[in-house]
């Protein structure tokens, strides 16, 4: 089996370093380190990597969510970004580039690792169903679409494997078309014949977002959640 070809753009290379070294311990391969927007952009165009994590600052020029953009015009890589900036600005503009992760610095090894195998997961989530344009879809926005009546979930043509609960879940959140749903409702309609702790719940809804563009499942801390049709 060939190994995950991870590229790291990263402008200070101690960092990078660490990061390279990170990897390889962990038993991937390192495509290329690169330190800027154009070597960036070169080394996606010769080396072709699965994944890729990126840096936001990377100094002068343009930063790593505008070469994320660049790069996403010819190809649809997995992006994780490693970042000092947590801000509430920044964030919104790394989510609109759709990332499989953020990691915030400083980081662990097992941080990079569970990332790592979250992206890889996400990737092994197509399956092999048909997407008919003839049939009654809802559209979620940002190219995903969910079939109600068979409880499929589509990104463009592909069929996106949901579990149980993550059906379920989805599923009532669209008929909600657009309303909150208290996280005490979705607990009742989730599972009706148990309690349960709250971080059950916490953990069903980051896997359906993971799965989705984050901003289209918004939650409202401490009410509930709701979705939210995207462009």
């Amino acid at each position: 089996m060939s190994k995950t070809k991870i590229l790291i753009v990263e402008d200070e290379s101690i960092v990078a370093l660490d990061i390279k070294r990170i990897l390889l311990n962990l038993e991937y391969e390192v495509t290329d380190t690169a330190n800027d927007y154009f070597t960036a952009i070169s080394s996606v165009q010769s080396n072709k990597p699965d994944i890729i994590f990126m840096d936001i600052n990377l100094g002068k020029g343009k930063d790593g969510i505008e070469t994320v953009e660049e790069i996403q015009k010819n190809d649809n890589i997995p992006i994780i970004y490693i970042t000092a900036y947590s801000d509430e600005f920044t964030i919104k503009r790394a989510i609109k580039t759709n990332p499989t992760g953020y990691l915030l610095k400083p980081f662990k090894k097992e941080e990079i690792n569970s990332i790592i195998l979250l992206t890889l997961y996400k990737l092994n989530q197509i399956i092999d169903i048909s997407f008919n344009k003839d049939n009654a879809y809802y559209n979620l926005g940002c190219d995903y679409y969910y079939d109600l009546a068979n409880e499929i979930l589509f990104y463009k043509t592909k069929a996106i494997k949901l579990g149980v609960k993550e059906k379920k879940l989805l599923t009532i959140l669209i008929e909600a078309k657009g309303q909150i749903v208290s996280f005490s409702e979705l607990e009742y309609l989730l599972w009706p014949d148990f309690p349960i702790s709250d971080s059950t719940l916490r953990t069903l809804v980051y896997r359906l977002r993971t799965k989705l563009e984050y901003k289209i499942v918004e939650t409202i801390p401490s009410i509930g959640c709701k979705i939210v049709k995207s462009p």
